[in-house]
């Protein structure tokens, strides 16, 4: 059974749920989740709970991971690396990470956030320990995020000796992890919120935005699946967290699909509503 939460206050949206609303704009089977951030603000999810490949919505968490061992001490933001020539993989935005690169963590996590970098991404999973960047997130409470192999940004896939099956990060804990750094719950969450808004892949949701819109965000893509989510601060102050997984190839069609989704949610969030829950199957 999938639960939505839907407002009393916003008819048309009870009326219709919020998976019919992603529907409606060509976003079917989305997992979806809208959550008020402000006292009295609805809460709003369609997540039918099945196991969906999270791209790279997974270098969110791994983010985190390296904030949480700069804080511990472990690490630092001036630490360097030298890129390993096993790390290299495409990627969709210009790189400085070629073989013997020397990069600082602050660097890897800012080109992996900002620009989707593989490379960086990669580097960061040998840097932190793939093993233990999962058991840091899943001691903060995300205990179906796993970090389980490289990524790769073209076929034939990185050798990865060392993969241990598919990357696990669930539109759920995507959602619970976009509100903890919105509310600096985690780690360096005010550096994360920082990188986050200056993504170079405005391409899906932030089609829909309104004038004076903030959308903190990242993006997830393969030639199976299309994600994006992150913080929505709107230009009345108030927060969201925007959430929405599909199984959609990712290209400019389903793109503006999520711009229609974004366009027609938009309307509804509004501060000052209440929620109830409902079923929708």
């Amino acid at each position: 059974m999938r639960w939505i939460r839907a407002s009393t206050y916003l008819r048309d949206l009870t009326h219709d749920g919020l998976g019919e609303l992603a529907a409606r704009a060509g976003l079917a089977g989305a997992q979806v989740h809208a959550v008020g951030l402000d006292p009295g603000a609805p809460r709003w999810v369609a997540d039918d709970g099945r196991w969906r490949y999270p791209a790279s919505m997974i270098k969110v968490p791994l983010a985190v991971a390296a904030t949480a061992a700069i804080a511990a001490g472990g690490l630092a933001w001036d630490t360097t690396v030298a890129i390993d020539r096993a790390n290299v993989t495409p990627n969709d935005a210009p790189s400085p990470f070629e073989p013997g690169y020397v990069a600082s963590v602050d660097e890897l996590v800012t080109f992996m956030l900002q620009r989707s970098d593989n490379v960086a991404t990669n580097q960061l999973y040998d840097v932190l320990g793939r093993a233990h960047a999962t058991a840091t997130v899943n001691a903060l409470g995300y205990p179906e995020t796993a970090f389980r192999r490289k990524l790769s940004g073209a076929d034939p896939l990185i050798d990865d000796p060392h993969a241990t099956g598919r990357n696990s990060f669930p539109a759920r804990e995507a959602a619970a992890l976009f509100a903890a750094i919105a509310t600096d719950a985690v780690p360096g969450a005010e550096r994360l919120r920082a990188i986050l808004a200056t993504s170079w892949w405005d391409v899906k949701l932030s089609r829909g935005l309104a004038p004076g819109d903030a959308f903190a965000h990242k993006t997830g893509d393969t030639s199976a699946v299309s994600h994006d989510g992150g913080i929505l601060t709107l230009a009345d102050g108030s927060r969201w967290i925007v959430v929405v997984y599909t199984e959609l190839p990712s290209n400019e069609e389903n793109d503006e699909r999520f711009g229609a989704f974004m366009r027609a949610l938009r309307p509804f969030l509004k501060t000052g509503a209440t929620s109830r829950a409902w079923s929708t199957g």
